[in-house]
């Protein structure tokens, strides 16, 4: 099976850069990233080209809730508990944060 880009070009341009919405009590999530054999859900609202890699930055569910940064090569890399590779929601809407949470019923 051929691999998805994750990070397509045109949504590399419309991803607002790191640090934009700092201070923002309720930043705007842009996309969505998961794994359909965990609970893992990568919520981003930023993001920033850094040498050969895409850094982003959101609020990450996984074995906690946090905010932080984590790279397009970690992505790719990371497999769930049964091989399957993350995906990006391909249906998500952008909305503010405790929107899209109360949408995933969060």
């Amino acid at each position: 099976m051929e691999a998805v880009d994750l990070l397509p070009t045109e949504l590399r341009k419309t991803l607002p850069p790191l640090n934009s919405q700092e201070g923002i009590r309720d930043p705007i999530v842009h996309l969505k990233f998961l794994t359909r054999d965990s609970d893992w859900i990568w919520y981003v609202t930023e993001g920033s080209e850094e040498e050969d890699d895409f850094i982003f930055f959101g609020f990450v569910l996984g074995v906690e809730q946090e905010w932080g940064q984590f790279s397009l090569s970690e992505l790719n890399g990371v497999r769930g508990p049964l091989e399957h590779a993350i995906e990006r929601d391909l249906d998500f809407k952008p909305a503010c944060l405790s929107e899209v949470l109360a949408r995933d019923h969060l």
